[in-house]
């Protein structure tokens, strides 16, 4: 029995016809619209690939880029074909491309639905990644001088400045490293060399943070060294009092950040998935119909359009026997003595082979 069967008339079959090839290209810039986003996603994160640490975190830009190309050229196919559709007489140059072309249809919306999902799963391996890139990006503040590293002062700086955060999970990072360099170090100061003495290795440790992370709508200047020492500024206290830096760490900022613009592409993802999927249903009642018709050999009459032939349980169990026949057929058999493949060929039987001599008539 037949899924969803519905029955057109003629009048029918043009006018969804004509629906399904404004919907294709209506597609079409749903695909454009994918693209974009992909490429969106992907030059944003670029711009903050030096506190990134390599991964898999492209994955889903380029997914979103390859599905949304696909979507442009197989919803230009589709358009083709549904225009044409309009005319038994040229769809019979389509009818044995339909149906794979459906099939195809069927597998890109399935890569967006994907896409979609991954958006909104994407969110451990960017925590991952961000995490390594701004602690190898904090560690080498100092290394100003160093080819490859003296540019990741000035990218922490602003990312600090942009995203109101300070260090990796927070303002106490800056205690654990040196991010002074040692050229600005007086190396004759007391303080410096007990600092440097102070600890195991051998680092210039202090409870500061650098300027970026001073908050400029605090209305008393900003506290960016001995944060922890109360004595130290004037009616002050570490403890109870609002500090006038940054608290937020930038892990946490750029995850908020990423995580907006992936929720957002995948809403709209989901949406194009489902513009796709109603259209890919639509393509499918016009394959039938118009197969349908041409069956019955009355171009002008009514015919049924489905989207299965038969039903979900029979529709699967014919196609894990096809899958079952295909694997048999590459099997090769192993047993002893059926290697031959001629070896059942029986031999052609052209008439008794043994004939008594006294048969055979002498010559006269």
């Amino acid at each position: 029995m037949a899924v969803l069967k519905v029955k057109f008339t003629k009048t029918k079959r043009d006018k969804l016809a004509q629906i399904l090839w404004i919907l294709n290209w209506v597609s079409v810039v749903s695909g454009i619209i994918l693209f974009s986003l992909g490429l969106f996603l992907k030059i944003e994160i670029k711009k903050r690939n030096e506190v990134m640490a390599k991964g898999d975190i492209n994955s889903v830009p380029n997914m979103l880029i390859s599905v949304g190309v696909i979507a442009c050229i197989i919803n230009f196919l589709g358009g083709k074909i549904c225009y044409d559709c309009s005319d038994a007489n040229k769809f019979s140059r389509w009818k044995l491309v339909m149906l794979p072309y459906i099939v195809c249809t069927f597998c890109f919306t399935f890569c967006i639905l994907v896409g979609a999902l991954m958006c909104y799963t994407m969110r451990n391996e960017l925590e991952e990644s961000l995490y390594l890139g701004l602690r190898d990006a904090i560690k080498f503040y100092k290394d100003t001088d160093i080819p490859g590293r003296c540019f990741l002062k000035k990218t922490v700086d602003l990312l600090q400045i942009g995203f109101h955060c300070c260090g990796n999970n927070g303002f106490r990072d800056w205690f654990e490293i040196q991010w002074v360099s040692p050229r600005y170090l007086n190396m004759a100061s007391k303080e410096v060399l007990d600092r440097l003495k102070s600890n195991v290795d051998g680092k210039f440790l202090v409870d500061g943070v650098p300027f970026s992370c001073c908050n400029p709508s605090s209305p008393r200047p900003c506290i960016q060294y001995q944060l922890t020492n109360n004595s130290a500024h004037y009616n002050y206290d570490f403890l109870t009092e609002e500090l006038n830096i940054w608290v937020k760490g930038c892990r946490e900022a750029l995850l908020d950040y990423y995580t907006g613009i992936m929720r957002s592409i995948g809403i709209a993802a989901l949406l194009i998935w489902l513009f796709e999927l109603s259209v890919l249903i639509g393509v499918r009642y016009l394959q039938t119909a118009m197969k349908n018709v041409l069956l019955l050999g009355d171009l002008e009459g009514e015919s049924d359009g489905w989207l299965l032939e038969n039903s979900f349980v029979e529709t699967a169990k014919y196609n894990i026997s096809i899958i079952k026949n295909l694997s048999k057929a590459n099997q090769i058999s192993t047993v002893s003595g059926m290697n031959d493949p001629n070896i059942d060929v029986q031999n052609a039987n052209c008439g008794k082979t043994n004939i008594p001599t006294k048969s055979i008539p002498a010559d006269r």
